[in-house]
């Protein structure tokens, strides 16, 4: 039976620009990739992509709605998962936009950026979302950055667009940190799953990096 990542089609992620650039990076890895709806076919992939686009609680009403809710979390709980956007906030316990509930696997909360009126160094004004190219720090634990990371230079430029930012009650949870007003986390990391707020499918090479580690990853 082939080896397979599932990219999880639930109705609300940016499938095609996530797909293609895990079938890029997957390439000669022995991994096939499928774009699926199916939950026995998350249940057999070897490694999970979450995606996510929109707002949260639409996002988590779909992935209950499609039936995949308990395969993505019997994935989360058994191998690796990379969850990417609104894919990486679904994973905390609460997110402020339409008081949603989510998935609980990382505990924290999502909140909304308050820069109404505040000023970037250049004079601009802080617009919401955040829509654009920004540096993300990496984390060190004990001295080590997560491994999904391995070859991407800290302080590298990564595509971003969102108004809601991951708020990790454990800091040892936070595998990345950008600047935008003030600095927040903006890559989370626990056990088998690490998770975006940024998206690396338009993030260049050093996005590309990113899924080509994480289908390597063994945690």
């Amino acid at each position: 039976m082939a080896r397979t990542v599932a990219v999880v089609d639930y109705g609300m992620g940016n499938l095609r620009s996530v797909s293609q650039a895990v079938l890029h990076v997957a390439q000669d890895s022995g991994l096939e990739v499928v774009v699926t709806s199916r939950p026995d076919e998350v249940r057999a992939a070897e490694r999970v992509v979450l995606p996510g686009q929109g707002a949260m609680r639409d996002c988590m009403r779909e992935l209950h709605d499609s039936g995949l809710k308990d395969a993505v979390l019997e994935a989360a709980a058994t191998k690796p998962l990379m969850g990417v956007c609104v894919g990486m906030q679904m994973l905390l316990d609460h997110s402020e936009e339409q008081d949603t509930p989510g998935l609980g696997l990382i505990p924290g909360r999502v909140k909304r950026f308050q820069l109404e009126g505040r000023l970037q160094p250049d004079g601009s004004r802080f617009k919401v979302p955040q829509m654009g190219w920004n540096r993300v720090r990496q984390i060190a634990h004990e001295g080590v950055v997560h491994p999904v990371w391995a070859g991407v230079p800290d302080g590298a430029w990564f595509y971003f667009v969102h108004s809601y930012y991951t708020t990790p009650d454990d800091l040892r949870h936070a595998a990345g940190e950008t600047d935008y007003g003030a600095p927040f986390t903006c890559a989370v990391a626990r056990d088998n799953i690490f998770a975006t707020q940024f998206h690396p499918e338009k993030s260049a090479d050093h996005g590309l990096a990113l899924y080509r580690n994480f289908l390597g990853w063994k945690p």
